[in-house]
């Protein structure tokens, strides 16, 4: 496991992402249409995988959100949210500006989105059809079936 888990933190920037969530996952083709570089990489986080880079992070199993892990630090929530975007194209990567708002009222709104996702965009059944260079930056198997 640990050379699987080495091969998995090589691949860094990574984004782990609920992949059962269909927010989650329009967001993440959301993100992969305006991505200006192609370097990101895609876990699920209820995957072996998944697990392993939070387990390795030491992040809580009961952590749902969007995890970005970037030079071996892993952001979560808000902060991950607002890193992301300077992987975008456009103007996407002004809103960077947001970081200098508190964590923790980033987060309470962060937190509102979250708690209505499912609910409001349910469980993804099938998984997204993917251009082929866009699958193999998908590191679990439950992404790349």
């Amino acid at each position: 496991m640990k050379e699987k888990l080495d091969y998995l933190l090589s691949k860094q920037p990574i984004l782990l992402f609920d992949g059962e969530c269909g927010f989650c996952n329009r967001s993440v083709q959301f993100f992969l249409r305006r991505e200006k570089n192609k370097k990101m990489h895609f876990v699920a986080l209820e995957s072996e995988e998944g697990k392993a880079i939070r387990n390795y992070f030491e992040l809580d199993d009961k952590i749902d959100s969007i995890i970005l892990i970037k030079e071996h630090e892993a952001h979560i929530k808000s902060c991950a949210a607002l890193r992301l975007t300077l992987y975008m194209k456009g103007l996407w990567p002004l809103l960077i500006i947001f970081i200098v708002v508190p964590p923790f009222i980033r987060n309470f709104f962060y937190d509102l989105v979250a708690k209505k996702r499912m609910k409001l965009f349910g469980r993804v059944e099938n998984c997204a059809l993917l251009a082929n260079e866009d699958k193999l930056r998908f590191l679990d198997r439950t992404s790349n079936s």
